[in-house]
C-alpha cells in the first residue's frame, strides 16, 4: 500500500471524488460515499478483500450501535409534530418572553425542537411563524431567522438523541449521559453567541441601512399557522414530558451508577438508562400521550418514521464505511500525525477536520462520522477528555453550510429569502457558533480533571 504523502495524495484526492459526486452529478450522499471508499482503497493499492471486508465491518459497527436509537429518535420526534407539540412550545416561549424578545424566544423553540425533530421538519414547521412574527413586531426577519436556524443546527449537530452526535458517541465509547450534559451545554451558549447576539447584530444592520422584506403571500402563512392553532393540540406540559423523558432516564443511568454501588436498585437503573431502553419507553410514553391530539392513527406515524429514517440510516452506515477505509489504509493516522506534527491541539484538530468535511461536501453526518471514525485512536492516545473531543468534532458540523448542503436550501426555500440573506445568516451565523462552541470545550478542557465525567 502506498506511504507517506501518497496517502495525503489519496485522501485529497478522495475528498475531491466526494465532492464532484454529489455536487457535480448530484449522487445520493450513500451511493457517493460508497463509490468514494472504494476508490480510496484502490488508489492506495489496498487488497480486494481488504476493501470489501472493511466496508462490511464498518457498515455494521456503525448502525450495529445507532441503528435502533435513530429510528426510535425519529418516532419521538413525529409524535411531538403531529400531535402540535412543537407548535404549542414555540407560542409558549412567544408569550412569555414578549416581542422584546422575540429572537431569544425563537432561539430556545428552535434549540428544544431540534432535539428531536429532524432539522428540515422544524423549519417547515416554524417558517410562517417567523415570517408572521417578523410582519407584526417589525423585528427584521433576518434576525429572527438567523436565531431560529442556528440555534436547531446547534441541537442537531451536537445535542443526542439526533443521529449524528449519537453516531459521534459511539464511534467514540462515550458516556452517552455525560456527553449529552456537556454538548447540551456547550450547544446551548454557542446558539446564544451565533443565533441571538449574532442575530441582534444583523438586526441592527438591517435597521441601518433600512432593508425590508417584502411578505406579499403572507395570508397563507397566516390562514396556516390559524388552523394549526384551532386544531386539537396536545399542551405544552405534555409536550416537554415527551421531549424529557427519555433524556432524564439516559442521564439517570449515566449518573445514577456513580451514587449507587449495587444489587436490583443498580440494576434496574442500568436497564432503564440504556439509551435504546430509554428512547423506547420514551416512544411508548409519546404514542400514549399523544393519541388523543393526532390526525392519523399511531400505527400511520410510525409507519411514516420508518419511512423516513431509512436513507439516513444508510448514509450514517456509509459514512461509517469510509472513515473504517480511511482508518485502515493508514490515511487517517497519516493525516492527524502530520497535523500534530504542526503542534495543532487535538480539540482544534477535531474541530479542523470536521469543519472541512462539512464544508467541503455538505452533509454534517458525513463530516461528523468520517472524522469520528479517521481521529479515534488519536483522541484515546491524547489525554484530552474523548468527551470535549467528541464535542469539538460535533462543533466543526455546525457551521459554513454553503449550496452544496441540502440544508441550505431548505432555509432557502422555506423561510422564502435570498442566497446571500440564507448566507449571512445561516452560514456565517453557524460558523459563529461553532467557533463559540470550540473556545468553549477549550476552556472546560482546562478542567477536566476538576469537572465530573471528563476523564
Amino acid at each position: 500500500m502506498l506511504e507517506g504523502w501518497g496517502l495525503m495524495a489519496a485522501f485529497l484526492i478522495a475528498i475531491a471524488l466526494l465532492l464532484i459526486l454529489i455536487i457535480k452529478f448530484h449522487l445520493n450522499a450513500f451511493i457517493a460515499l460508497l463509490t468514494t471508499t472504494i476508490a480510496t482503497g484502490l488508489m492506495v493499492r489496498m487488497p480486494i478483500e481488504d476493501i470489501t471486508s472493511s466496508i462490511t465491518n464498518g457498515f455494521g459497527s456503525t448502525l450495529g450501535s445507532i441503528g435502533v436509537i435513530i429510528g426510535l429518535g425519529v418516532m419521538l420526534g413525529r409524535f411531538l409534530f403531529e400531535s402540535g407539540g412543537t407548535d404549542v412550545m414555540a407560542d409558549t416561549f412567544l408569550r412569555k418572553f414578549g416581542s422584546k424578545r422575540s429572537r431569544l424566544a425563537v432561539s430556545i423553540s428552535g434549540f428544544l425542537t431540534g432535539i428531536p425533530v429532524f432539522g428540515d421538519i422544524v423549519h417547515i414547521m416554524y417558517a410562517p411563524m417567523v415570517r408572521l412574527i417578523s410582519y407584526k413586531t417589525s423585528v427584521p426577519i433576518m434576525s429572527l431567522v438567523t436565531a431560529m436556524t442556528v440555534s436547531t443546527v446547534c441541537t442537531g449537530a451536537m445535542v443526542i438523541p439526533t443521529p449524528n452526535p449519537m453516531a459521534v458517541a459511539e464511534q467514540l465509547q462515550l458516556d452517552v449521559g455525560v456527553f449529552f450534559l456537556y454538548a447540551l451545554i456547550t450547544g446551548f451558549v454557542g446558539s446564544l453567541v451565533g443565533g441571538v447576539l449574532y442575530g441582534g447584530w444583523v438586526e441592527k444592520r438591517d435597521r441601518k441601512v433600512k432593508y425590508v422584506y417584502d411578505f406579499k403571500d403572507l395570508e397563507e402563512d397566516e390562514k396556516m399557522l390559524e388552523d394549526a392553532k384551532n386544531s386539537n393540540r396536545i399542551t405544552f406540559g405534555k409536550a416537554i414530558s415527551i421531549l424529557i423523558l427519555p433524556i432524564l432516564l439516559i442521564l439517570i443511568g449515566s449518573f445514577g451508577t456513580l451514587l449507587i454501588k449495587g444489587g436490583i436498585a443498580l440494576t434496574i437503573i442500568s436497564f432503564i438508562g440504556n439509551k435504546n431502553i430509554a428512547m423506547l419507553i420514551g416512544v411508548i410514553y409519546a404514542a400514549l400521550i399523544s393519541k388523543p391530539y393526532l390526525k392519523k392513527s399511531v400505527e400511520t406515524v410510525m409507519s411514516d418514521s420508518a419511512a423516513q429514517v431509512g436513507l439516513v440510516l444508510l448514509i450514517t452506515g456509509s459514512g461509517g464505511t469510509f472513515g473504517k477505509v480511511l482508518q485502515t489504509t493508514g490515511i487517517a493516522d497519516y493525516l492527524s500525525q502530520t497535523l500534530l506534527g504542526f503542534h495543532v491541539p487535538v480539540l482544534v484538530l477535531c474541530f479542523i477536520i470536521s469543519q472541512v468535511l462539512r464544508c467541503a461536501q455538505g452533509s454534517t453526518g458525513v463530516a461528523l462520522i468520517t472524522t469520528s471514525s479517521m481521529l479515534s485512536s488519536t483522541i484515546v492516545a491524547s489525554g484530552i477528555s474523548p468527551v470535549l473531543c467528541g464535542i469539538a468534532i460535533c462543533a466543526g458540523g455546525i457551521g459554513l453550510s454553503l449550496p452544496n448542503d441540502s440544508g441550505f436550501w431548505a432555509i432557502n426555500r422555506f423561510y422564502k429569502i435570498s442566497v446571500p440573506d440564507t448566507i449571512r445568516s445561516w452560514s456565517i451565523g453557524g460558523f459563529i457558533a461553532g467557533v463559540t462552541c470550540l473556545i468553549f470545550v477549550c476552556i472546560l478542557s482546562i478542567f477536566q480533571g476538576v469537572l465530573p465525567g471528563l476523564l
